[in-house]
């Protein structure tokens, strides 16, 4: 069984956007709403800043905080690849996965009354496709792939650099990872 995860690369970022145009159209996500969002960042004290621009959207945690509080169990993590998915038939809309997720990767879908979120394309991986925005990414900064395959983008990038997850403390075990363009400002 695949235990999918993707690594972000930030020195390949330039920002482009084209990761959130393409989840946007792939999957229908409403107007002022998205699956995936970009961040600015800035660190230090002048003159001494950094910016940085980090790429987010759900986390597909293996101790999904989401899941465990969703009370019509709507939200789940799918046992074959790790996959956290919702079952929009059984979700009402109460909002409890969103003040769960520590890393704010849930919306509620006004159109359709239900939490909404990343799912890394499930239905293009089904079909042995990458998720949209990866497909997209102009600087090959975001790989995808499965974590127990060796040969995989994602565990060569893992094995070849430093990388960190998101709120690590948070204890929620993310299959997001970045490699980071630069280390902490001095």
């Amino acid at each position: 069984m695949p235990k999918y995860a993707m690594v972000i690369d930030q020195r390949r970022c330039v920002a482009c956007m084209a990761c959130v145009v393409a989840c946007k159209k792939e999957n229908e996500v409403p107007p002022e709403q998205y699956r995936t969002r970009v961040v600015e960042k800035t660190e230090g004290e002048f003159p001494l800043l950094r910016m940085e621009l980090r790429s987010e959207l759900c986390n597909h945690c293996d101790n999904p905080p989401c899941v465990y509080n969703c009370p019509t169990g709507a939200s789940y993590k799918r046992k074959e690849d790790g996959l956290v998915l919702l079952k929009k038939y059984r979700c009402v809309g109460c909002k409890s996965c969103l003040a769960a997720c520590p890393y704010d990767a849930r919306y509620i879908n006004e159109e359709k009354g239900y939490a909404d979120k990343c799912t890394f394309c499930e239905h293009r991986i089904k079909e042995g496709k990458e998720p949209a925005c990866v497909a997209t990414c102009i600087g090959r900064s975001r790989m995808f792939g499965d974590l127990d395959d060796p040969k995989s983008s994602v565990s060569i990038a893992l094995r070849e650099n430093h990388a960190e997850v998101l709120l690590q403390a948070a204890g929620t075990k993310p299959r997001v990872y970045y490699i980071k363009r630069f280390g902490k400002p001095e």
